[in-house]
């Protein structure tokens, strides 16, 4: 095997498997990532078993063709310390060492052959859907604050995907929940397509967000029973889906808050932020005190003091209730429009909240007690 490469080429590749592979991994050969030089380009592979990555970089010239496995987190130290954009020569060294030369620096790293690396073949013939990468990132990063982080529920560690129908049009409607808030967010599919209702993992989503923040154009998405492929440009995520059945979220969401509280995004935002920040450990609630189109905000912490904030709002109703300040910031952060709109009902109901200009999101926060 022998090749030379771009130094930004293949730190951006390695960079993505640097979010697939475990850092603590019992076999040796996970922590390696696969390199092949062939067909005129260089394919970088990386797994943890329940997710596969596969990136191609065309950028490189191939003298002679071959691929074995090295470690990946050696590999892209080395990488990102060359000098930006330099041209990277490898080659290597019987089947035990891989050879690299860049300026002055030359590396030998140790190799497993490429033949140990665990690769599955699946078919992905079945259902498959295209969809936009920037509306697809919008979906994820409007519901991926929500999993949960609690491992004894693991359907809950992920989003919910799944096609819904509304006034004959089709939608990819993403769901995500820790029980103490949740968020659901759809976007519009351009044709009524078959998709199983799946959960993808937590790991998946980040590695998917990361990829797609670098990416502008058509994912293609198929669904194979267990398993889920993502199709861009230059790169292919493959992933296990959790197995186990997403609850009832319709059921969660209220239907009888007519107390409805206007505030402009970036007051409400900022004054949540200002006032927690008295909160050392965030878990004290802010508490609002409405009355007519008037809000007070406060936190107080027994060990560290407290703060007070009073807002402007369009509100008809008088009603006391406390939220934990994280949830506020996390929703808030999203959305797009000037406003932001919270509807209540009693101090010890689910507050249901909306974005004015984004009508195909709502996320619902739990109160805190007292």
């Amino acid at each position: 095997m022998k090749f030379s490469a771009n130094q930004q080429d293949v730190q951006k590749s390695l960079n993505y498997c640097q979010g697939v592979i475990e850092k603590r991994s019992t076999l040796p050969i996970l922590s390696n990532v696969m390199l092949d030089a062939s067909n005129s380009s260089l394919t970088f592979t990386a797994t943890d078993l329940d997710l596969i990555f596969i990136h191609k970089i065309s950028n490189v010239q191939i003298e002679q063709e071959g691929k074995t496995t090295t470690s990946s987190s050696i590999m892209y130290d080395i990488i990102r310390k060359i000098s930006s954009g330099k041209k990277i020569n490898f080659s290597n060294i019987g089947d035990a060492k891989l050879n690299m030369e860049s300026e002055n620096s030359v590396f030998n790293l140790n190799c497993i052959g490429a033949s140990e690396f665990p690769l599955t073949e699946e078919n992905f013939e079945k259902d498959s859907l295209n969809i936009n990468s920037k509306k697809f990132l919008k979906l994820l990063n409007k519901c991926k604050f929500s999993m949960s982080n609690d491992e004894t529920r693991h359907y809950l560690s992920g989003i919910f995907f799944h096609v819904t129908k509304s006034n004959e049009n089709s939608y990819l409607t993403a769901v995500a929940t820790d029980s103490h808030r949740m968020s659901v967010s759809k976007i519009r599919l351009s044709e009524s397509i078959e998709f199983e209702p799946i959960i993808l993992p937590k790991k998946t989503i980040f590695q998917l967000c990361s990829l797609l923040d670098d990416f502008d154009g058509d994912v293609k998405i198929s669904n194979a029973k267990s398993k889920i492929k993502f199709e861009l440009d230059n790169s292919i995520l493959i992933s296990k889906l959790i197995d186990g059945k997403f609850p009832n979220y319709i059921q969660v969401i209220p239907k009888e808050n007519q107390k409805k509280l206007e505030v402009s995004l970036k007051s409400f935002l900022n004054s949540v932020d200002r006032v927690a920040s008295v909160s050392l450990d965030k878990k004290d609630g802010v508490k609002f005190e409405i009355s007519k189109d008037n809000l007070d905000l406060s936190v107080n912490n027994t060990n560290s003091g407290d703060g007070k904030e009073n807002l402007k709002v369009k509100f008809e109703h008088e009603l006391d209730i406390s939220f934990n300040s994280r949830y506020l910031i996390d929703v808030a952060s999203q959305l797009e429009g000037d406003n932001i709109e919270l509807y209540l009902k009693d101090t010890g109901s689910p507050a249901l909240i909306k974005d004015p200009s984004d009508f195909d999101s709502i996320y619902v926060v739990m109160p805190m007690k007292g």
